[in-house]
């Protein structure tokens, strides 16, 4: 009879382990899948901030040429 119980909390306690190590498996999975699409999220704001970078270069390009030629009127005048 003592065996039996055993047996039985034996068996009890690795259906329970079971549960948890299935529940374990999807919390990974998920968090695979989060990881994945903030890396995924992560490349595009990097791309979009050279960019952004690259644009805001080319701006202030323009803005120096513009005053660079204001300056050269003023010094013509």
């Amino acid at each position: 009879m003592k065996s039996e119980d055993t047996n039985k909390r034996f068996d009890l306690e690795l259906q329970r382990l079971e549960k948890r190590l299935d529940e374990i498996v999807v919390v990974c999975r998920q968090l695979q899948e989060e990881n994945q699409s903030l890396k995924q999220r992560q490349d595009s704001l990097i791309e979009e901030r050279a960019k952004l970078l690259q644009k805001n270069e080319q701006v202030r390009s323009r803005v120096e040429a513009m005053i660079n030629r204001l300056k050269a009127l003023e010094q013509l005048q």
